[in-house]
């Protein structure tokens, strides 16, 4: 490694965990640190390729994002995420390349396009870590966390057909663009699922958690490297595949579960610092490459391009967001008449025998399941107006940039300038979004989550007592098993190792003298202790998948139930004795 490198890797470290103790957002710290340092002549100019960039630091930080998103907020908030992950990022690309092309003509309008594309895209890493500071509701964080899982796969396809017209190396017309574009998410999307339905069968049957966690860091940079070689998009590809993979993690061991979470804090942690690192230092060094000539003409366009991302969102935000309640209420209305016609009814019978007479399973949901798939998650005007500015530019726009620098076919000033603008827009969202974003929440009071925090509560007291009767019900199976097998005169000794598990009143009868009383063995204690805990588990799985619990308290829940078995697991390597 560079040892330039390392002194980044350690100094942003450093910085950021100074920020994470101040409760400060790291991200802008990092920036402006690193901004500051980058004027000090003995720092060196550390050049780092924008391709090896983008292959060594996008994967792992997507795959990362994407398994910590609930996948059934993910889909409840799918028409939002779906809107400003392509919609905006096909506009903002549109808007952009033409004021570019306008104020600089040399950009030519494939060149201006290119542009548009690359400081296109969003990154949610500045926005969620202020969001998750100031509590912002989880319907806001998902819709902010989802949209930069997509639109950087968006971004990276126009990024990619305009790149191929400056090159000229091909003609693409529109609908050939369209048509790689589909081809791109198709590709991208079934590799992804493949992949993780491999992954997670793979970490079914391997109990090692240092090895699935092996596996883990090594999967998404080869998904991500086999999708790009298919003209796949790797990003819906790695997407995709955390999605799946996190989907299913709570049928997997605990012990892999408790594994990947710390590794993957870390990976995080570490990507992120060194990247905003970089961004902060390499925009000093990129403007003083300018020749003199050039530098108002790069700023003035500068300028420009950064009015226009920031009025661009706002102006697709709030219109976008009222046509997707006037779509929604439109379905349910079409959805209520087929009800009270027998449509539906007709339809949904249809649709079981058919998948009855291919061998497949039928499970029908219920027509209040439905209408919740149909009815599109409400946004106030609050919550779009966070949304609207938490437009921070990141990794993507940094790395695609250094990329557009050694594009064959781009003149080198346009291509410089390229870069320039792209760098000054991604450290000016940052700074002045950042800065400015928590005092906007602040003052909207969007950061009132008084309503969810309580339909959480409901929900685990709900979940904790639903778990406990099932629980329950396993020891008290169980129980009679051990009856059968020993008489009642062996219950006082099965009583005494399951009285933590359920509330057994013991009469006279059963109180015998335990010193004697066959008592379950050291194999059956574990497998009674683990098949508690699973029952209880599946039981908020099942919740889950039907749509009765919500997923983060879902997983709040797993995780009480993975500390109390490492707790057994532990209790039981210290030895047989009396617990």
């Amino acid at each position: 490694m560079d040892p330039e490198i390392f002194y980044v890797l350690v100094g942003s470290v450093i910085v950021a965990a100074i920020a994470r103790r101040r409760g400060w957002p790291a991200p802008l710290l990092v920036t402006v640190v690193a901004l500051a340092v980058s004027f000090i002549p003995a720092v060196p100019n550390l050049r780092i390729d924008g391709h090896v960039l983008l292959n060594l630091v996008l994967p792992p930080l997507l795959y990362s994002a994407s398994l910590d998103v609930s996948f059934v907020s993910f889909r409840r908030s799918m028409p939002q995420i779906r809107r400003l992950g392509i919609g905006l990022v096909v506009v903002t690309t549109a808007a952009v390349g033409v004021v570019a092309w306008l104020i600089m003509p040399s950009l030519t309008l494939p060149g201006a396009l290119l542009l548009g594309a690359i400081v296109a895209p969003p990154d949610a890493v500045s926005a969620a870590a202020i969001g998750r500071r100031l509590g912002l509701p989880r319907r806001v964080m998902t819709v902010l966390s989802g949209e930069s899982l997509i639109n950087d796969a968006t971004s990276l396809t126009l990024y990619r057909v305009f790149a191929v017209i400056v090159a000229g190396t091909a003609t693409i017309t529109l609908g050939g663009g369209i048509w790689q574009f589909v081809v791109a998410v198709v590709v991208g999307v079934g590799i992804g699922v493949v992949a993780g339905f491999g992954m997670h069968h793979l970490r079914m049957r391997i109990s090692d958690p240092v090895v699935i966690g092996t596996f883990g860091l090594l999967a998404p940079f080869g998904v991500y490297a086999i999708t790009e070689h298919l003209d796949g998009s790797g990003v819906l590809a790695v997407v995709a595949m955390g999605l799946v993979v996190g989907y299913n993690a709570p049928r997997t061991s605990y012990s892999t579960r408790m594994q990947e979470v710390p590794i993957w804090l870390s990976a995080d942690f570490l990507l992120e610092s060194f990247v905003f690192a970089y961004i902060g230092l390499q925009l000093p060094p990129v403007i003083a490459e300018l020749g003199g000539t050039h530098v108002a003409g790069v700023l003035w366009l500068s300028a420009a391009v950064l009015l226009v991302v920031l009025l661009v969102r706002p102006l697709f935000v709030y219109p976008a967001s009222a046509w997707g309640v006037f779509w929604s209420r439109l379905r349910l209305r079409q959805f209520e008449r087929a009800v009270a016609s027998g449509q539906l009814a007709q339809r949904m019978q249809a649709v079981e025998d058919k998948r009855r007479r291919r061998g497949w399973s039928v499970r029908r949901p219920s027509e209040e399941q439905l209408r919740e798939r149909l009815r599109e998650s409400q946004l106030s005007w609050r919550d779009n107006a966070v949304i609207s500015w938490a437009g921070m530019r990141g990794v993507v726009t940094l790395a695609t940039a250094l990329a557009a620098a050694d594009l064959a076919g781009l003149d080198a000033d346009a291509a410089h300038a390229i870069v320039v603008v792209a760098f000054l827009v991604t450290v000016a969202t940052l700074l002045l979004q950042g800065l400015t974003l928590p005092i906007l929440i602040r003052g909207l009071g969007v950061a009132d989550v008084t309503d969810e925090e309580e339909e959480d509560r409901r929900q685990l007291a709900q979940a904790r007592a639903r778990t406990r009767e099932a629980g329950k019900a396993f020891i008290l199976a169980k129980r009679t098993a051990w009856e059968q097998k020993h008489g009642p005169e062996g219950l006082a000794g099965f009583d005494r190792f399951v009285q933590r598990f359920t509330r057994i009143e013991r009469d006279t009868t059963q109180a015998r003298d335990e010193a004697h009383a066959p008592r379950p063995s050291r194999e059956e204690l574990i497998g009674l202790s683990k098949g508690w805990l699973q029952v209880r588990r599946d039981v908020l799985i099942a919740e889950r998948d039907a749509g009765e619990l919500n997923e983060e308290v879902m997983r709040e829940l797993i995780t009480a139930m993975d500390a109390e078995e490492l707790a057994l697991d532990t209790r039981l390597a210290t030895g047989p004795g009396e617990r």
